[in-house]
């Protein structure tokens, strides 16, 4: 296996002053919980100040962009909602391109739901042609009832995101891959097509989103099998930051390299 990685905190090849839009993720890249990594607002006031562009990024399906936008207010960083890409927005964008005016039955919350229908997506609880699954925070048994006798039955079923745990400040909670497998030991089914992170529909969209070149947008994260083969695998440049999940041996093991490693976003603001 392959163990070389680049320096650490340097950018020899000016990949970061090349690039056109910063995809962001969140929590262990930008802030943890309600907290700023350190240097991270300075980040995003360097990436402004030079003319260039950032989005955040997330592959979580339980929050819509409102609440991204209230979070961060909160946090005094003051952004519309045109800042935040996620996996429910992509899952929308595929929906429609692919499934046009099919009748959709969502496993997700409310703020999903919302989402969807706000977007003209048609909802539908017993006869839907389509099965969607997201990071559904409201689950019941009744609800893993109903999905499971749908891809039993061979819907189409896609999913929004693969993780199978979301971090929290007190450990982590079963996420939306924890709920593709008990479909799975249930239905015999995995779902047909995963639209986020480190999958091709969300770099799509989110290509579309900021009308970029691929090779001028820099994924910036703290997840090596998400967020850095969703660069690596799709013609982005891709950055690890340390200041969250994946360590420096994390790094040297994995056979996902990134393009660049930075402690964190404080240290690339002089590369920018």
């Amino acid at each position: 296996m392959q163990t070389n990685i680049p320096a650490i905190n340097e950018d020899p090849e000016g990949i970061l002053v090349q690039t056109a839009c910063f995809a962001l993720d969140m929590d262990g890249t930008i802030y943890l919980g309600e907290k700023w990594i350190d240097g991270a607002k300075a980040f995003l006031s360097r990436v402004e100040a030079s003319g260039r562009n950032y989005v955040f990024v997330t592959n979580n399906s339980s929050k819509n962009a409102a609440v991204y936008v209230e979070k961060l207010s909160r946090m005094g960083l003051f952004v519309g909602e045109e800042k935040i890409v996620t996996s429910g927005q992509a899952t929308i964008y595929y929906l429609k391109r692919h499934f046009p005016d099919k009748k959709v039955f969502l496993l997700g919350n409310a703020l999903l739901r919302k989402e969807f229908l706000q977007a003209g997506i048609r909802l539908e609880e017993n006869s839907p042609d389509v099965v969607v699954t997201a990071f559904d925070t409201s689950l019941d048994y009744q609800k893993m009832c109903k999905v499971c006798d749908f891809v039993r039955a061979g819907l189409p079923y896609l999913a929004t995101h693969p993780d199978y745990n979301c971090p929290t400040e007190d450990g982590f909670i079963p996420d939306a891959g924890a709920i593709h497998a008990f479909i799975h030991a249930s239905a015999f089914r995995y779902p047909d097509r995963v639209i986020g992170k480190p999958n091709g529909d969300i770099i799509e969209y989110l290509t579309m989103r900021v009308n970029a070149e691929r090779s001028r947008i820099t994924m910036v994260g703290d997840r090596l099998y998400t967020d850095i083969a969703a660069g690596r695998n799709h013609g982005l440049k891709s950055v690890l930051v340390l200041s969250g999940e994946a360590s420096l041996e994390d790094a040297r093991s994995s056979e996902i390299k990134p393009h660049l490693i930075f402690s964190s976003v404080r240290e690339m603001i002089p590369f920018l």
